[in-house]
């Protein structure tokens, strides 16, 4: 297998009845490797939705070129390999989500004689086995949908798995699920491209994140690079610890000895800048080290968000 390798692709629309063009991708090239988690994140209009279009063959691009495993993406050899959650679900609602599910095993031509227990084991995998399962699709909730959409998409184990906000309207539960079933794919060596705003959920599912605006890639990284940047550190401590029994003037000491910097001290919290991962591990350290009950730290961003943060606004937004 060679994965997916883009090259040079620019994408354009006509604006309305005028002959305007509206860039939507401009010169786009990248390679996502056959096992890799790779996620697509930008602002509003950036473009993502119309790359993972062109990737999935739905868009033709002006310009440049995609292939995955060698073929183009809407070869028939590409497309019995690759499972698909759109954003926006369109589901014949009058069917219940067992039969939905069985009708598109059937779509797929997959083997008749596994068809029932691959199903059950479809919607129980998506926690939609017994009575949700024999519910009609109009009576299920947005985080249903989503399961039972993702369910849909895993059907025949594709190698390629394309997911465009996975988990809108997906309670904690559901989340949690989701993240579980796409940890479970990576020992397979299925490839999954993964379209979301939830920053934190790529970062946890993901190798790799391109951050794309106005139409172009503006930085590919792995997730663990993020560990590498300067991030505002939050830490909380028991009550009537810090500014008290901790005075200001002693978590001054103790940041300088970590190498950190005390910004802002509001009890029961206090915020530290870091150099990276590494110093915020030497901080706490020496905070319990020198027996501060520290309850919790947490960054104020996350790795990902510095991506945005770094970059101008999108045109409108």
């Amino acid at each position: 297998m060679i994965g997916i390798v883009v090259e040079g692709v620019s994408k354009t629309y006509r604006r309305g009845l005028t002959a305007e063009r509206v860039r939507a991708l401009a010169d786009v090239s990248l390679t996502i490797a056959p096992g890799e988690a790779f996620g697509i994140i930008g602002p509003n209009g950036a473009g993502k939705t119309t790359f993972l279009g062109c990737l999935l063959g739905f868009l033709r691009p002006d310009g440049g070129r995609i292939t995955i495993d060698g073929h183009a993406p809407d070869d028939l050899k590409v497309r019995t390999v690759t499972g698909y959650l759109p954003e926006r679900l369109v589901l014949d609602r009058w069917m219940s989500g067992r039969d939905f599910l069985a009708y598109h095993h059937a779509l797929a031509r997959l083997p008749a004689a596994t068809r029932a227990a691959e199903v059950e084991a479809a919607l129980e995998g998506v926690g939609l086995a017994g009575e949700a399962a024999a519910r009609a699709i109009r009576r299920y909730s947005r985080g249903m949908l989503q399961r039972l959409g993702l369910a849909q998409a895993m059907l025949g184990h594709p190698r390629y798995l394309f997911l465009d906000e996975p988990a809108s309207g997906v309670d904690p539960a559901g989340v949690v699920l989701f993240r579980r079933l796409l940890a479970e794919l990576k020992p397979r060596g299925v490839t999954v491209i993964l379209n979301s705003h939830q920053l934190d959920q790529v970062e946890r599912v993901c190798d790799r994140v391109a951050f794309v605006r106005a139409g172009k890639v503006e930085a590919i990284e792995t997730v663990a690079a993020g560990a590498e940047h300067a991030r505002m550190l939050r830490v909380r401590s028991v009550a009537g610890v810090l500014g008290a029994t901790v005075t200001r003037e002693r978590l001054v000491e103790l940041a300088v000895a970590a190498g950190a910097v005390l910004r802002d001290l509001n009890p029961p919290e206090a915020r530290f800048t870091v150099a990276d991962d590494a110093a915020a591990a030497r901080l706490l350290a020496v905070l319990i080290g020198a027996g501060v009950p520290v309850a919790e730290a947490t960054p104020e961003e996350s790795r990902l968000e510095r991506l945005f943060l770094a970059s101008p606004p999108a045109a409108g937004a």
